[in-house]
């Protein structure tokens, strides 16, 4: 997918859409000159840049009346009141300053006053202000030859329809280099890059701005925007610095509630709110997060209010529908999230926002036509747009896929894929299928649509709206599943029908709750469901996670949805999806399948999640007392006979600069002596037999010297003690590896099926049971880890040429025939014995096609012998006409 700049370059030689104001024109032939600069303002303009709103307006005030000839002191009056949310007195205030001369023809006024027209009803004269602004540009050109009013000119230009790349080539960059200190500029520029969702552009110019102008709580606003959907922490740094720089900042407090409302933080964000209304009691996006919340606290009667509220003065203000239409999308309230876009877009159909909004939330619901044509006429009406240049791009690719359908799903992919493996993703949503409507009681009314995209780019787009891939396999949305293939897999496979699984649990949950769901219950069902179906699914206790719940890091049960937002790391945000699995295992044990499913219908109802599980299990601090103890008693059986301890102390081990472990690298325990040399005088492990670390270190230290017998003796303790753990520096692998140095297949075998038992991704396990199995003819282990293994990465021919190698021993001669169908699909090196096989497998059923199978074998081994003694027996009976066997 492409960004704006490069869009920019593929545009720049295309013919501007519609007209290009009279203004742009002009400004294209100006030359830049550089004005003097006010310094007797700076003083009230830092007033209110630092939110001492009524002193910048009383400094303002006495300004004007000193320096009738200033526009400045003028236009920061305006300002000052439209901040505080004194419309009426910045009308007075506007209306004065353009009656006067040399005010009348400023065109600073009236581009601030557009803004102050609409929030006093009339935009009709707003409308006005505007199109003057385009005549004056037009009669006296000569007047507006400094950067402040270039700048002015480049976004009344963008509100008139101007070609946004005209405007930054021909404008707002030359402005910004012949005055780089004029704060406004960086302002513009960086907004618009925003307002084309090109967040990492925007970032930049901010960044690049701040380094200028180091105290500017608008410009930390502006990265602070730019980084929220990217980088969450990174974005509340920057807002923490904006409300340093300025307590009262009501956009950066505004971003603060919205982040609070996404982690339903929403007592905090009533008080955000509360103070935002305290500065400015008419600001219309506070009484619209106020809307938001009363609807998920399902309020109509205060949600219309608030609304009423928020559109008391700019009564026609597409803006408001469309935030409160956003926020309930991302609470995966699709339908009546597109119900306030529609509203937004009565009030102003070419309000492009929330068209694409529609658009999104439509292709979300399956509403595909509208959706698609929605992102058409945005990308139509806006080039520039990232996102929406992304979807139209998209449907390029997606516009390609196959469909394979059934009563229940509608699975879209890659056609190649599909024919390799859709079968089977069919075969599996079909089992979750059965399996969840069973045990949740739902009747699922539309087909579920799945989308599996090979690039995760193209997933990103479809998904978030940019190629940027947070970490995701899946994403559910309701009716809509997008998923990434195992072609996409960067460094680390997965295992996809775990992820499919997961996917389809949200669909179930989802459907029961009507989208009136916290994201922590939805995960965590969704992940223990996981658990449920595979032993080796799911998430399980593991050290870390271990040390994390004894050592506080729980997050309490009431405030788990924030854990998703902003995690320290990538394994906190691993860990709130495990903690919240083990809520709702919890849940199940002490009050039983019966609460959980009663939980899921109060919240369908439109109740409070908190006051929901007070009334189903126990008063919400209990229930967190309860848990926090169930949690820590799991966190200790884990391993009960090893010291989980992480070593302090002194770096080194014999000669090894340190401890290196499935953790990382830690030092050696305080207690270890050491001699001159630096080096252990004891051996840690008389020190610490039981240590989890150091025994990991002995049998890897001892492995690495190819000392196998020895290594042993720490392996087996470990595996004793600990034979749940998983992954590639497991026991279990390790002693694997150490049986087969040491030849002893038989015991490398039983170690290998206790961890391909317990590991869903393990794909090098799977495949040396495989080998193993099949030397001693063992096909059912040879096929279930075929199976194991196709569950990882379908799109390699080994595990499908095992699968059918078993079926064919197995009599399971539809199986095996499947099987080395997809192997041709897959480029064999040798193509010739899988048609070799192929055509024995259907001489029985189907001669004719076992007879084509046969000369594909000859044409690609002319000197195949028994291909050819095959070919005789197909060949028709000259007697009887029919093959001869």
């Amino acid at each position: 997918m492409l960004l704006t700049g490069q869009i920019l370059k593929r545009r720049a030689a295309s013919t501007v859409r519609g007209r290009v104001p009279v203004l742009l024109l002009v400004a294209l032939l100006l030359g830049l000159a550089v004005p003097a600069r006010a310094d007797d303002l700076d003083d009230a303009r830092k007033l209110l840049l630092t939110g001492k709103y009524p002193e910048a307006i009383a400094a303002a005030e006495k300004g004007a009346k000193e320096e009738e000839g200033s526009e400045d002191w003028r236009i920061l009056l305006v300002q000052a009141h439209m901040v505080v949310g004194q419309y009426q007195q910045a009308h007075t205030a506007l209306t004065n300053a353009l009656s006067r001369y040399p005010h009348s023809s400023s065109i600073r006024l009236r581009f601030l006053g557009r803004d102050v027209k609409l929030f006093n009803g009339l935009p009709e004269e707003a409308k006005e202000l505007l199109d003057e602004i385009n005549r004056l540009a037009g009669s006296r050109s000569w007047a507006y030859r400094d950067p402040a009013n270039l700048t002015v000119l480049g976004r009344a230009a963008l509100l008139l329809g101007a070609d946004p790349k005209m405007v930054l080539d021909k404008l707002f960059e030359p402005v910004k280099k012949a005055a780089p200190d004029l704060r406004d500029i960086h302002l513009a520029t960086g907004q618009l890059a925003l307002d084309k969702g090109d967040f990492p552009l925007a970032a930049k110019i901010f960044e690049d701005a701040l380094k200028r102008f180091k105290e500017d709580a608008d410009l930390q606003f502006g990265l602070a925007r730019a980084l929220m959907s990217g980088s969450r922490p990174q974005a509340l740094r920057a807002l923490e610095t904006a409300l340093d720089l300025n307590p009262k900042h009501i956009p950066a407090k505004l971003l603060l509630a919205d982040h609070l409302v996404d982690a339903e933080e929403y007592e905090e964000a009533e008080t955000l709110l509360k103070e935002i209304l305290a500065v400015n009691v008419r600001q219309p996006e506070a009484w619209a997060y106020r809307a938001v919340m009363a609807h998920l606290r399902n309020e109509p009667a205060k949600e219309t209010q608030c609304r009423n509220d928020a559109l008391r003065h700019y009564t026609n203000n597409p803006a408001v529908d469309h935030l409160i239409g956003r926020k309930l999308s991302q609470k995966y309230r699709f339908a009546e999230g597109a119900a306030y876009q529609r509203r937004a877009l009565k009030f102003d159909a070419s309000y492009l926002p929330a068209k694409f909004q529609l658009a999104q939330d439509l292709l979300r619901l399956g509403a595909e036509e509208e959706g698609w044509k929605l992102v058409n006429d945005v990308h139509e009406a806006d080039g520039y747009d990232v996102n929406a240049y992304n979807l139209v791009t998209l449907r390029d690719t997606t516009e390609k896929f196959v469909a394979l359908t059934n009563a229940h799903f509608i699975l879209r992919m890659e056609s190649r894929e599909a024919k390799v493996y859709g079968p089977r993703v069919l075969a599996l949503l079909t089992r979750a299928h059965d399996t969840l409507t069973q045990k949740y009681g739902v009747k699922l009314e539309q087909q579920t649509i799945v989308e599996i995209f090979t690039e995760q780019k193209d997933f990103g787009v479809r998904t978030f709206g940019m190629p940027d891939n947070p970490g995701f396999l899946g994403v559910c949305f309701g009716r809509l599943i997008t998923a990434n293939s195992p072609a996409s897999a960067r460094g680390h496979a997965s295992n996809w029908e775990a992820t499919l699984w997961h996917e389809f649990c949200h669909v179930i949950t989802l459907t029961l709750t009507k989208n009136k769901m916290p994201r922590w219950l939805s995960e965590g069902i969704s992940v223990y469901e996981e658990r449920q179906a595979s032993p080796a699914w799911g998430q399980v206790m593991n050290p870390r996670y271990r040390e994390m719940i004894l050592g506080d890091e729980l997050t309490a049960v009431g405030d788990l949805s924030g854990a998703f937002l902003t995690p320290k790391s990538p394994l906190h945000l691993q860990f709130a999806y495990y903690e919240s699995s083990l809520v709702v295992q919890f849940i199940v044990e002490k009050f039983g399948m019966a609460k959980l499913r009663a939980i899921l219908a109060d919240l369908a109802a439109g109740k409070e999640i908190n006051a929901i599980l007070a009334s189903n299990t126990e008063p919400l601090e209990k229930l967190e007392e309860d848990f926090e103890k169930y949690a820590q008693s799991l966190a200790k059986q884990l391993a009960p006979g090893l010291d989980f301890e992480k070593p302090k102390g002194i770096a080194g081990l014999m000669a090894m600069p340190g401890l290196a472990t499935p953790e990382g690298t830690v030092p050696l325990p305080p207690a270890t002596p050491l001699g001159p040399d630096g080096k252990p005088l004891v051996d840690p492990l008389k020190l610490h037999p039981k240590n989890f670390y150091i025994l990991n270190q002995q049998a890897r230290r001892l492995m690495s010297e190819k000392k196998f017998a020895e290594a042993k003796a720490p392996l087996l303790k470990l595996v004793e003690n600990y034979p749940t753990q998983i992954g590639g520096d497991s026991a279990l692998w390790l002693l694997a590896q150490v049986h087969r140095e040491l030849k002893e297949t038989t015991e490398e075998r039983a170690v290998l099926t206790k961890l391909a038992a317990l590991d869903a991704d393990s794909v090098d396990a799977y495949q040396r049971l495989i080998e193993l199995a099949a030397e001693s003819k063992d096909w059912p282990v040879v096929a279930e880890n075929a199976r194991r293994y196709l569950a990882v990465n379908p799109l390699v021919p080994q595990p499908h040429r095992w699968l059918a190698r078993a079926s064919e021993e197995l009599k399971r001669p539809a199986e095996a025939i499947a099987a080395y169908q997809t192997v041709l699909l897959l480029d064999p090196p040798d193509p010739a014995e899988m048609h070799f096989r192929l055509a024995k497998l259907l001489t029985a059923s189907d001669a004719k096609a076992a007879r084509q199978h046969i000369l594909l074998a000859l044409e690609d081994a002319p000197r195949f012998r028994e291909a050819h003694e095959l070919l005789l027996k197909l060949s028709p009976d000259p007697a009887k006409g029919k093959p001869q066997f």
